[in-house]
C-alpha cells in the first residue's frame, strides 16, 4: 500500500536487508499492509510460528506510533507470544513463550529502559535500511513525503549518536521493557556515574 514499490519488490528488498544483517532465518506472514488487524486469526497464525521458531527474545515496535500498522504489530505480537505458551493451543506443536519481550523505542519520545551499543553494527544497519530502495531511494514519486538518503542517514546517525552518548559509546539503540529489570551486581552496571 506504500507510495513507492510493490509487494514483490518489498519482499526482494527484505531478503536483501536480511542478508546484509546476516539474519539466519526470516519469514513473512503476508499480513496486509496498512490494514493490519489484531484478529484472532492473525494472533493464532503468529502464535503458531512462534511455537515453531521458539525465540528467546522478541523485539516489537513501541506501543505508540504514527503508523497504525506499527503499534498494531506490537500488540498483535505481544498477544501471540502469550498464546504461544498455552499448552492446549494446538496438538501439533509444543508450547513456547519467549523469555523476554522488548520494545524498540527509537522513534518514540520516551525514556528508554536501556540502550544497546550498536557502534560496530551501525553501518550494516544503514546498509540494510537502504536495501529498501523502493522506499528510501531517489525517486520522483513521493519525493514530497520522503527525505533523501543523505538526510535519512544524517537523522538516524544523530539519533543513534544521542543515545550512544548516554552510555558512553558512538552509537546506541534505545529499548523499553514494561517490567522492572533485575540487577544482581550494581557495580557492573554501565555506564559509570562519574
Amino acid at each position: 500500500m506504500g507510495t513507492r514499490g510493490t509487494p514483490q519488490i518489498r519482499m526482494t528488498e527484505a531478503e536483501q536487508a536480511a542478508a546484509t544483517m546476516l539474519v539466519s532465518w526470516r519469514a513473512n506472514l503476508r499480513f496486509p499492509d496498512a490494514r493490519l488487524d489484531n484478529s484472532i486469526a492473525a494472533r493464532m497464525t503468529l502464535a503458531g510460528h512462534i511455537r515453531l521458531v521458539r525465540p528467546r527474545v522478541v523485539i516489537l515496535p513501541y506501543w505508540e506510533a504514527r503508523h497504525p500498522d506499527h503499534y498494531r504489530a506490537g500488540e498483535l505480537a505481544y498477544e501471540a507470544c502469550f498464546l504461544a505458551g498455552l499448552r492446549k493451543l494446538d496438538s501439533e506443536t509444543e508450547p513456547h513463550r519467549p523469555a523476554k519481550v522488548i520494545y524498540s523505542s527509537l522513534y518514540a519520545n520516551v525514556l528508554p529502559s536501556f540502550v544497546v551499543d550498536i557502534s560496530a553494527q551501525f553501518e550494516r544497519r544503514m546498509q540494510a535500511l537502504f536495501a529498501y530502495e523502493s522506499q528510501y531511494g531517489a525517486q520522483q514519486e513521493g519525493s514530497d513525503l520522503f527525505p533523501d538518503q543523505s538526510e535519512i542517514r544524517e537523522r538516524l546517525a544523530s539519533v543513534a549518536r544521542f543515545y550512544g552518548n548516554q552510555i558512553g559509546v558512538k552509537y546506541g539503540e534505545p529499548f523499553v521493557v514494561k517490567e522492572t529489570m533485575r540487577v544482581d551486581d550494581i557495580v557492573t552496571l554501565g555506564p559509570r556515574s562519574f
